[in-house]
């Protein structure tokens, strides 16, 4: 029987805000044995139970609030205004490993604000950063997911435009189009971080190779989901799982082609567990 051909992405895997925020995390964790982290580290389960087997502790907001004279660890995401306000007032130490792509876009944003333009913003509701976002605007932004749902507001006739940081940059300029056909004035700020959109082209490229793909995502991850279905249009014959287990030998045939890939928040160790579990069959 022929053994599976199998590859993994090589552009796969943690972005750089990501590998800076483990990079930080698990520095502070060799140095004292545990810390803290508002909100998970990484949208994917498995490598936020690989840290906290080392120490971790992720809290959410109400816990944060109550947390006094520790050190905390801001994750990639980046937070709005009123979590450095608690830190200061809880004498609590911020490791602020926000990434310099989100810290700029609220800077941008804060900017906008302080103009009194009204703003709206391509994101996803309840998301870590999208929240950050509506901090530098008072929570006055208006956040939408799709067409639809924005033009269901009352919209001015000149629009502000920002986007989440790992949005489908072909859905923001679709957005941007539709606003302006329809006769609106678009300022539209492409805030889209290009190492996320760029592996768009390159998964799409990478996908059309093989018979099979698997896509390793965890399920909370935005930009998983948006690149999945990247794959999935290019190569109809994608699967996507979020661990090992969850492999059924049954989905592949002697001799295939497997591409291994994921999103910004997989780890490459796991991508490369998939492998080794796939060349057991």
């Amino acid at each position: 029987m022929q053994n599976l051909r199998i590859q993994i992405d090589p552009g796969s895997g943690f972005c750089f805000g990501v590998i800076y925020a483990i990079q930080m995390a698990e520095d502070m964790l060799d140095e004292q044995g545990y810390l803290y982290c508002l909100g998970d580290i990484v949208h994917n389960d498995e490598e936020v139970q690989r840290l906290e087997k080392r120490g971790l502790r992720i809290i959410d907001h109400a816990a944060f609030k109550d947390l006094r004279n520790e050190t905390v660890l801001i994750r990639a995401h980046g937070e709005p205004p009123r979590t450095y306000q608690t830190a200061l007032e809880n004498n609590l130490r911020l490791i602020d490993a926000s990434c310099p792509v989100v810290l700029k876009l609220q800077n941008r944003i804060k900017a906008s604000h302080d103009k009194n333009e009204q703003i709206y913003i391509y994101g996803k509701h309840g998301h870590a950063e999208v929240l950050g976002l509506l901090g530098q605007t008072q929570n006055e932004a208006v956040v939408f997911e799709s067409m639809d749902e924005l033009l269901q507001h009352d919209l001015p006739e000149n629009i502000t435009l920002y986007s989440q940081t790992t949005k489908s940059t072909h859905n923001f300029y679709h957005v941007k189009g539709t606003l302006e056909t329809a006769g609106y004035k678009v300022e539209a700020n492409d805030t889209i971080c290009r190492q996320v959109s760029n592996r768009d082209k390159e998964l799409r490229k990478f996908a059309q190779q093989f018979d099979k793909v698997i896509f390793v995502s965890g399920t909370k991850s935005s930009n998983g989901k948006v690149l999945f279905n990247v794959c999935k249009e290019t190569n109809p014959n994608t699967i996507f799982i979020s661990a090992v287990d969850e492999l059924d030998k049954n989905w592949f045939a002697p001799g295939e082609s497997v591409g291994i890939c994921g999103a910004t928040s997989t780890p490459m160790w796991l991508m490369e567990d998939v492998q080794r579990a796939l060349l057991s069959f």
